[in-house]
């Protein structure tokens, strides 16, 4: 379920109402004079128009009109409470508001820098960002959820199938760190300490073809591994207790029907719902080839998170001395945007990174857990495509 269009009434706006006029009711003219006066504050070191791109959207990674709609699902929330000022006292419009926040959380600049380049101070930034995580949780939050109809379902199926051929997969799982700067005198910091030595926190995530963002888990210790915070999840119990990926299943052949799942790396368990890949050096040409299959079709996966922490670099870490409790809903937010940028301007997305390691220096622990019915589905599966 996506924002709902319609037509918006055209108005003149005078100058005393720019500062205060939202984003439902604002015409393209004071949006414009809006952002020629906020880029003349960090308009440096950003690509100009004569290269390609807009200054709006490789400031934000986003266009205006994703910006604005933005604006709509924070509106309420953010303007109904505390007014905030700049530091010559006037006072912040709705879109400076969405703008400082998207700037904190896309950046990944520090609090000061920010303040700094909008002309305010480290603890508004702080403020605003957070009353706009609070309105984007509050009223964005059915841009993330499972597919709820049988024909969502079914289109999501389509595209995995025109990946690398898998037939009734549902989505692809992966997990990525957060890091965390926390200093020696937290007391619960060595317990987020992970393999790497690293203070980071895990998230793992369900994607569907168009890198959308299904199901999301953070929260849980860096240290923990793949299966740990699956098994822990809300997703694997309701998979377990059949409430989950039960829709239509498959007919591979009149003898052979195949139920929905989804595809994992070798970090997962191979579960009834859940397929990785064969494991081991003496692989048949077959499971090779179903191995090219899947890991192909769990790329979406790796993109998605990729892209992720290239647009939201805040929850890269660099600049982040968090509070462990906020810190889950701060990455929810960030998913959030990232399924509301693509299903806003789809085909209109900037390039993915070059580069897809959207966990650099962690290497990937390899899960022994077989279960018998993923066994057996798997199996299904590579000998559906090698007897094509």
């Amino acid at each position: 379920m996506g924002p709902v269009s319609g037509n918006r009434k055209k108005r003149k706006v005078e100058k005393k109402a720019e500062e205060k006029s939202l984003v439902s009711g604002s015409s393209q003219e004071v949006s414009a004079e809006w952002w020629d006066v906020l880029s003349k504050k960090f308009s440096a070191g950003h690509p100009s128009s004569s290269q390609g791109l807009d200054e709006f959207k490789s400031t934000f990674r986003m266009s205006r009109k994703t910006f604005d709609y933005i604006c709509s699902l924070a509106k309420e929330h953010m303007m109904a409470k505390t007014h905030f000022a700049f530091t010559n006292g006037k006072p912040m419009s709705l879109h400076d508001q969405v703008a400082l926040a998207l700037r904190r959380l896309g950046s990944g600049n520090s609090l000061i820098s920010i303040g700094d380049s909008f002309g305010t101070h480290h603890s508004t930034v702080s403020q605003v960002t957070w009353r706009f995580v609070e309105a984007i949780e509050e009223n964005g939050l059915h841009h993330l959820r499972w597919p709820s109809t049988e024909q969502e379902m079914t289109e999501i199926k389509s595209k995995f199938e025109k990946i690398r051929g898998l037939p009734n997969c549902c989505g692809a799982i992966d997990t990525t760190h957060i890091t965390m700067l926390l200093t020696s005198s937290d007391q619960d910091a060595d317990s987020w300490l992970d393999h790497k030595e690293n203070h980071s926190m895990i998230l793992q995530v369900i994607v569907d073809p168009d890198l959308r963002f299904r199901d999301v888990v953070a929260g849980y210790p860096g240290k923990m591994n793949d299966s740990s915070v699956l098994q822990s999840s809300t997703f694997f119990k309701l998979c377990q207790k059949g409430e989950k990926l039960n829709g239509n299943k498959a007919c591979l052949s009149e003898e052979t029907e195949l139920r929905e799942y989804i595809v994992g790396d070798s970090g997962f368990p191979l579960l009834p719902w859940l397929v990785t890949p064969y494991q081991g050096k003496e692989l048949s040409e077959a499971k090779v080839e179903f191995n090219k299959r899947l890991l192909a079709t769990h790329y979406v996966a790796q993109k998605a998170l990729a892209r992720l922490k290239e647009v939201w670099r805040m929850i890269r870490g660099d600049m982040w001395r968090p509070d462990k409790h906020k810190l889950p809903r701060f990455i929810l937010v960030c998913c959030i945007l990232h399924n509301i940028v693509i299903h806003m301007e789809g085909e209109d997305l900037e390039e993915l990174p070059s580069s897809l390691q959207h966990d650099p220096g962690y290497r990937q622990e390899v899960c022994e857990s077989v279960d018998k019915g993923g066994s057996i589905l798997r199996d299904k599966l590579s000998t559906y495509f090698s007897g094509r």
